[in-house]
């Protein structure tokens, strides 16, 4: 057996452990391989910043992995095929594990009755949450530009409309109608008025009829001497609350607009 033939089943050797072992695919450089998952607006999956393309079926596996993390396989089958019967949605889970465990060898934990995501594998839902979470415990502490941009673009998986992700996507859109919230109240209190407005702004572009996010919008603009701003906003406000619900403006937002005047 020539050298370049033992090295060669050396590698090959090495990369089954590391897939056993869950460390990832060893690349020439002696590192290993890194695997980043978007969700937000479209989705897409890298290796080592290259992009790796996985049908549509396949898809739809990693993201529910990706979103509800460890489950077992009778999870899955329910989740992805309800429709079908246990024998065939059993049959298409296998096809679809085989085929990601061809394409992209190291992204699944393939472990008996559990599947699983790698620890290699980076979601952006994941690091959008734990934003959310720190801010929540920790306030802006000076970061309230880069919340806003992260926050901005986190819309989970435009144009899915399986039932499980459309409840993770109502989940996220509350979750960052919270956080703009925050961002919009804590810089209103520090007078940044600015980032208040845009705060304020981003949550009314997620939910037009949010009362909080309404009322600071309206002393923002108030506190940069933008009263007619204000008072447009308020009527907005007003038309499209009547029209979607039928009623009026709460008493305390009224009180906004009369202690402008």
């Amino acid at each position: 057996m020539t050298s370049n033939s033992k090295m060669r089943i050396l590698e090959l050797e090495l990369f089954q452990l590391a897939i056993t072992l869950d460390l990832g695919v060893p690349m020439v450089s002696g590192g290993y391989c890194l695997f980043q998952l978007s969700l937000f607006q479209s989705w897409k999956l890298c290796r080592d910043s290259c992009t790796v393309h996985v049908a549509a079926r396949q898809q739809r596996l990693i993201t529910a992995l990706a979103i509800h993390g460890p489950r077992p396989r009778s999870f899955l089958v329910g989740l992805l095929w309800p429709e079908n019967s246990e024998s065939r949605a059993m049959e298409s889970l296998r096809v679809c594990v085989h085929l990601i465990c061809k394409q992209v060898p190291g992204l699944l934990v393939n472990g008996g009755a559990v599947l699983s995501l790698s620890d290699l594998v980076a979601v952006d839902l994941h690091r959008v949450r734990a934003q959310i979470r720190e801010l929540g415990q920790l306030g802006l502490n000076g970061n309230a530009a880069s919340y806003l941009n992260l926050l901005r673009d986190a819309e989970l998986l435009p144009g899915w409309y399986d039932d499980w992700v459309l409840s993770e996507q109502a989940r996220l859109r509350q979750e960052r109608l919270h956080a703009f919230q925050i961002i919009a109240r804590e810089s209103l209190a520090q007078c940044n008025y600015e980032v208040a407005l845009e705060a304020s702004e981003a949550a009314l572009e997620l939910e037009p009829l949010y009362e909080s996010a309404v009322g600071l919008l309206i002393q923002a603009e108030r506190q940069q001497g933008n009263n007619a701003s204000a008072l447009q906003a308020f009527e907005k406000y007003q038309i499209k609350l009547k029209e979607d619900v039928g009623i009026a403006p709460s008493e305390a937002i009224r009180r906004l607009i009369a202690d402008g005047s």
